[in-house]
């Protein structure tokens, strides 16, 4: 049980699929210029990613290695058109404002590479709770993102006007380099308040120049050079 719940809020924050790994950049600049259309596209590719994984985990003893990323993607096509015909007869608004982005589903990084790194080696249960996590994790970054642009920069929130706000908004932040900039700030607010420092470990085991260092390192090692002889040194 503590795995599922794992896998399904890894994608949240410390494995956000925006945010951490930096994939799907291109709709989340695009598209969070409007909450409605970040909301609109984050629930698109979770169905598109949910469906995918579950199709490739059940599939993924039949589908030969040779022709894998072929058929992932002929997979995800599959769901990409029936996604774009939901949207098309059921909201058709928010079809033409994301437009082409949605369709670019298919080749959205984190589709493809949950279905290459997950769901091709995972059950199929284990598969759909993580492509659950990894979508609500995308999802909220562009919520977060288009918040922030539409508000500051529109001023307004979901369409609707904010009084004060609206008579102070930064225009700007509607266009690329504010999209840039927003997104520049919530990668470095993640970092800083969800990611550890990497740990320093040196070693010189292996090392062709120990032999020949000087210098105390970190862990304190010890070198040993080809004619037995140990020394201590950083390499």
């Amino acid at each position: 049980m503590m795995k599922v719940w794992k896998n399904l809020f890894k994608g949240l924050i410390r494995e956000n699929p925006v945010l951490v790994l930096l994939l799907g950049t291109c709709p989340t600049l695009a598209v969070t210029t409007s909450v409605k259309n970040a909301l609109g596209m984050g629930i698109a590719a979770m169905a598109v990613l949910i469906g995918s994984n579950f199709a490739i985990s059940l599939l993924r003893k039949v589908i030969p290695d040779k022709v894998r990323i072929p058929c992932y993607i002929v997979i995800i096509a599959g769901f990409v058109t029936v996604v774009e015909m939901v949207m098309h007869a059921f909201v058709p608004s928010l079809y033409e404002a994301l437009g082409v982005f949605l369709s670019l589903i298919v080749v959205n990084c984190i589709i493809l590479g949950r279905a290459e790194m997950y769901a091709s080696k995972n059950t199929v249960f284990d598969s759909v709770i993580d492509a659950v996590g990894m979508g609500l994790g995308f999802t909220l970054a562009l919520f977060c993102m288009a918040s922030i642009r539409e508000i500051f920069g529109a001023g307004s929130w979901m369409g609707i006007t904010i009084p004060v706000i609206s008579e102070f908004k930064v225009p700007i932040l509607q266009n690329s380099p504010g999209g840039f900039f927003v997104f520049g700030c919530l990668i470095a607010l993640v970092n800083k308040l969800f990611k550890r420092e990497p740990k320093k470990e040196f070693s010189c085991k292996g090392c062709p120049s120990a032999a020949f260092c000087s210098l105390k390192d970190d862990a304190g090692s010890k070198c040993e050079s080809d004619e037995g002889k140990e020394s201590e040194g950083q390499c």
